[in-house]
C-alpha cells in the first residue's frame, strides 16, 4: 500500500467514526428530548454541530429543545437556521410561528408597492444557480440558431432563426442580470435574532448616544454595518440605529 493510499485510507475511516459517533449522539439526543431532559438533548446536539455537521434536522430539533424551554431567542435563532436549509418545510415554518407568537415585539413591516412586489417575486422566482443555469441554456441555444442560420436555404427559415437566435441571446443576458441583482440582494441581507431580554437601540455606536427604540429577545433585524463592537441594524419597519455585538447572533453563521 502506497503512502498516500494510506493517508487515504486514514482519513475515510476516521470520517466513519466521526459519522458513527454524531449518530449515536443524535439517538441520544433523541432519547433525552423524549424524556424531557432538553438541556442533555442540547449538549449531545451541540457536540455533533461541533464536529462540522449541520443539518435542517439539527437545527430543527434545538429549536423544539429551546422552544420547549421557553428560551424564545434560541429557540427562534435555530429554527431559522433550519429554515435557511430548508425553506420549504411546513413543519419548521409552522413551529417557527409558534415560537414568534412568544415574542414581545410586535413589528409591522413596511407595506411594499406594487412596482416592487413585482421586482421581488421576479428576482427571487429562482435561485441564483437556477438563473446562472438558465443563461447558459439560452446561450448554447443561440449559437446553436444562429449556427443553424448559415445551413438553411429558405430565407423565411433563416430569419426566423436569426431572430429567435437574437431573442434567446437577450433572454440569457436577462438570465444573467437576475443572478446579479438576486446575489446582490443576498448580500443585503444579513439577518440576526435578538438574544438579551431587553437591548437599547442607540442612534450612534457609542454608550453616550440617545436610545430610539428598544427590542426584546427573539426579534428578527437585518444587520447593515459593523463598527468596533457595535452592529447597525434595521428592523422590518423600517427603523434603524446601532447595538451591542454581543445582544444578537447572525443566522447564516455556520
Amino acid at each position: 500500500m502506497s503512502i498516500k493510499t494510506f493517508f487515504i485510507s486514514i482519513s475515510l475511516f476516521s470520517l466513519s467514526i466521526g459519522f458513527g459517533q454524531n449518530e449515536t449522539l443524535f439517538s441520544k439526543a433523541t432519547e433525552y428530548y423524549n424524556n424531557g431532559e432538553y438541556n442533555k438533548a442540547i449538549d449531545n446536539y451541540m457536540s455533533i454541530l461541533e464536529s462540522g455537521q449541520h443539518s435542517a434536522s439539527l437545527y430543527f430539533n434545538l429549536g423544539n429543545c429551546y422552544y420547549k424551554l421557553n428560551s424564545i431567542g434560541p429557540s427562534i435563532y435555530y429554527y431559522e437556521k433550519a429554515l435557511l436549509l430548508d425553506p420549504n418545510d411546513g413543519e419548521i415554518l409552522n413551529n417557527l410561528a409558534y415560537a414568534q407568537n412568544m415574542r414581545l415585539d410586535a413589528i409591522e413591516a413596511m407595506p411594499k408597492t406594487e412596482i416592487a412586489k413585482i421586482y421581488d417575486s421576479t428576482v427571487n422566482l429562482f435561485g441564483i444557480d437556477q438563473w446562472a443555469y438558465l443563461a447558459v441554456a439560452f446561450v448554447l441555444l443561440s449559437i446553436i440558431l444562429y449556427l443553424t442560420y448559415f445551413f438553411l436555404s429558405s430565407a423565411n427559415k433563416k430569419r426566423i432563426s436569426f431572430i429567435t437566435s437574437i431573442f434567446s441571446i437577450s433572454l440569457g443576458v436577462m438570465c444573467i442580470l437576475l443572478a446579479y441583482l438576486q446575489q446582490q440582494q443576498e448580500k443585503k441581507n444579513d439577518p440576526a435574532i435578538v438574544f438579551n431580554k431587553e437591548v437599547k437601540v442607540s442612534s450612534e455606536p457609542n454608550q453616550n448616544s440617545d436610545v430610539v427604540f428598544t427590542l426584546h429577545e427573539g426579534t428578527k433585524v437585518n444587520v447593515l454595518e459593523e463598527l468596533d463592537g457595535w452592529q447597525k441594524i434595521w428592523i422590518a419597519d423600517g427603523q434603524t440605529g446601532w447595538l451591542l455585538s454581543n445582544t444578537i447572533k447572525k443566522i447564516k453563521d455556520f
